[in-house]
C-alpha cells in the first residue's frame, strides 16, 4: 500500500469538499476556492470531516497515481486554509527588484529592467532586496517564483542572481593570477 495514499486527509472547520463525477473536486476554505479534475480511475470518498483516496488495483500506474492524487488534494485543503509563499533573495551589486501595482521590475544587469505581471491569484512583495510570492494553489507560487528566478539564476563565482532563501548554492573558487 501507499504509504501517503492511504492517509486520510482531515478537513479542517470552515473547510468544505465537493466530490463531482469525473473526480472533479472543489475545496472552499476562507482563503478562496481551489477547483482540479484528478485522475478517474482513483475512489475519492468523503467520510465525516476526512477524505480517503483508494485505488482499483496494484498496477504500477495506480500506485502512483494513489499517492499523488492524495497530495493534491491535501495541498488545495492546506491552500485554501493557510496559503503558500515562496521567498526569493536577490543578491548582486545594482540588482534591485521594485514592485508598482501589480507590476513587478527588475534590475538585473541588463540593458534593460526586466518586468514581469503577477499572475492571477498570486500576490508578489517587495521588502528591500528579498520578495515574497504568496497565494492559495501551490503549483501557481512555485512556478512564478521559477520563472522570476529564470531571470537570472545565481551564478557559482560571486552568488549574484535570485535564490530562494532557501537554497544554497554551491560556490567555485575563482581563477587565479600568474606568479
Amino acid at each position: 500500500m501507499s504509504r501517503i495514499g492511504r492517509m486520510p486527509i482531515a478537513i479542517p472547520a470552515g473547510v468544505t469538499v465537493d466530490i463531482a463525477e469525473n473526480n472533479q473536486v472543489t475545496v472552499k476554505g476562507p482563503k478562496g476556492t481551489l477547483t482540479r479534475v484528478l485522475p478517474a480511475e482513483m475512489d475519492i470518498k468523503l467520510e465525516d470531516d476526512h477524505v480517503v483516496v483508494t485505488r482499483p488495483n496494484d498496477l504500477k500506474k495506480m500506485k502512483s497515481l494513489h499517492g499523488l492524487t492524495r497530495t493534491l488534494i491535501h495541498n488545495m485543503v492546506v491552500g485554501v486554509t493557510e496559503g503558500y509563499t515562496k521567498v526569493l533573495e536577490v543578491n548582486g551589486v545594482g540588482y534591485r527588484a521594485q514592485k508598482q501595482g501589480k507590476k513587478l521590475t527588475l534590475s538585473l544587469g541588463y540593458s534593460h529592467p526586466v518586468e514581469m505581471e503577477d499572475p492571477e491569484g498570486l500576490e508578489s512583495k517587495v521588502d528591500g532586496n528579498t520578495i515574497t510570492i504568496s497565494g492559495i494553489d501551490k503549483e501557481k507560487v512555485g512556478q512564478y517564483a521559477a520563472e522570476i528566478r529564470e531571470k537570472r539564476a545565481p551564478e557559482p563565482y560571486k552568488g549574484k542572481g535570485i535564490k530562494y532563501a532557501d537554497e544554497v548554492i554551491r560556490r567555485k573558487v575563482g581563477k587565479t593570477g600568474k606568479k
